[in-house]
């Protein structure tokens, strides 16, 4: 196994030492994996419900999959309901509606589906959009595309990490991860 640098941050109380990953020549990043790690996605889901206790909102909207625990444990905080925009198009979900993304990680386009009965819970609703780490935005806005084409209203945007130096002053994160330029 390959000896990684790391990145030391704070979370919620909790230190974790995030490993670094080569996104693009000389670009590093610290990536946040928080699936299997219960105690970070209790610690930073209270901590977001609690900075989010004030935004008058219907229901919690999230991009699969790492960002699944947080927004479930988000939304047994809040007492609102949750959806999750999917990566892949299922015949089950009937009439979806779709927005693409370019994730940093992957650095690939993507598509995210909102399920026909997903529609119905965010029309003339008020929605936090939630992700675990914004860096590029890119798939923020692709969740943004598809609350409005659901006829819906974001009320807040919301995430554990921003990443970079970009102005991410209209999102309400609990840390900044930079970015490693050789």
């Amino acid at each position: 196994m390959t000896q990684r640098n790391t990145y030391t941050v704070e979370v919620a109380g909790l230190v974790r030492h995030f490993p670094l990953f080569e996104v693009a020549p000389g670009v590093r990043i610290a990536v946040f994996n928080m699936l299997g790690d219960t105690y970070i996605v209790k610690g930073a889901a209270a901590a977001l419900a609690e900075k989010l206790r004030d935004v008058d909102a219907d229901v919690l909207v999230t991009a699969e999959a790492k960002s699944i625990p947080l927004i479930y444990e988000m939304s047994a905080l809040m007492g609102l309901p949750y959806v999750v925009m999917r990566k892949a198009y299922k015949s089950y979900m009937g009439e979806a509606i779709s927005a693409e993304t370019v994730s940093i990680t992957t650095g690939t386009p993507q598509t995210l589906y909102l399920d026909e009965k997903d529609r119905a819970l965010i029309k003339g609703r008020r929605v936090i959009v939630i992700d675990d780490v914004i860096s590029t935005g890119s798939t923020l806005n692709g969740m943004e595309k598809l609350v409005l084409k659901a006829e819906g209203h974001v009320a807040q945007i919301a995430a554990i990490f921003t990443e970079g130096d970009d102005d991410w002053s209209r999102v309400v994160a609990l840390g900044n991860l930079p970015v490693f330029r050789d």
